[in-house]
């Protein structure tokens, strides 16, 4: 997850953000558009000062953001007050520990107050005297049928009745998962053609793709051993030497899971 890094890309981005074209820019702005346009080129190093503060003013962002020092567009230096952050909070924030851009996602999704509200509901017990009222009249009306028509325990409508009775740590559970499932859908969605995004090729294709590669090699078992160890690792196995490529046959030997010794004396084909 990586947002920009130079002020070309930030120009760029903040320009196609409020929908408008190079010469549309222009007009608004006072700059020309052939500045503008070398100014979002990756080649262009040279951008004049007073154009950048007037591009920072039309955008409504600092010339930090511009300059990719910041990651606020607006919000800067926010008293930690306003804030209401605990100690320990911010500690966590700061430690590194936790991936900040990620938490920023998830808590800006647009189902995310609802999500929260749901914990608030289950945490400070708001809905759960009326689901145990709901439950209380469920039985009333389930104990009045068993007092007056005395049905089997297999009764239906019974099976009915007792399939009603909620329990409300199991209610909000699902509830809250399904509310934390949405958020999290969408913001893999947001990111699914992302650099950093786990690739679409799984371990396990790639091991096969890896074995089979292997398998056409001619040479003895522990050379093909040898060969998928140095593909596993992302070694061009032909760059090795050929005493390099012994060491390490010999180093792997070492290992319960290769099989027996190997001739020194045999080649690589």
């Amino acid at each position: 997850m990586r947002g920009a890094t130079t002020i070309q890309e930030r120009l760029w981005e903040l320009r196609k953000d409020k929908g408008l074209n190079l010469e549309e820019l222009s007009k608004l702005t006072g700059i020309s558009k052939s500045a503008l346009a070398s100014y979002e080129s990756n080649d262009y190093k040279d951008i004049n000062h007073g154009n950048l503060i007037t591009l920072a003013d039309f955008y409504g962002v600092t010339l930090d953001y511009l300059f990719c020092r910041t990651e606020n567009r607006e919000q800067i230096n926010t008293p930690l007050t306003e804030l209401h952050l605990d100690d320990e909070m911010v500690e966590l924030l700061k430690s590194g520990r936790i991936n900040n851009r990620l938490l920023c996602e998830l808590t800006t999704h647009k189902d995310f107050i609802k999500f929260l509200a749901d914990i608030e509901i289950y945490v400070d017990g708001i809905a759960n005297m009326q689901i145990q009222n709901l439950n209380a009249l469920v039985d009333t009306v389930r104990h009045e049928i068993i007092e007056r028509y005395r049905p089997g325990e297999d009764d239906p409508y019974l099976k009915v009745l007792q399939a009603a009775h909620v329990d409300d740590d199991e209610y909000f559970s699902r509830m809250v998962l399904d509310d934390i499932n949405l958020i999290i859908r969408d913001v893999r969605a947001l990111h699914k053609k992302d650099s950093e995004s786990a690739p679409q090729t799984s371990v396990a294709d790639e091991l096969k793709e890896n074995l089979d590669a292997v398998e056409k090699f001619k040479g003895s078992h522990q050379e093909k051993q040898a060969i998928l160890y140095c593909k596993q690792l992302g070694i061009n196995y032909k760059n090795l030497s050929e005493e390099e490529f012994r060491w390490l046959i010999r180093i792997l030997q070492k290992s319960k899971k290769m099989g027996s010794p190997i001739s020194q004396r045999k080649k690589r084909k």
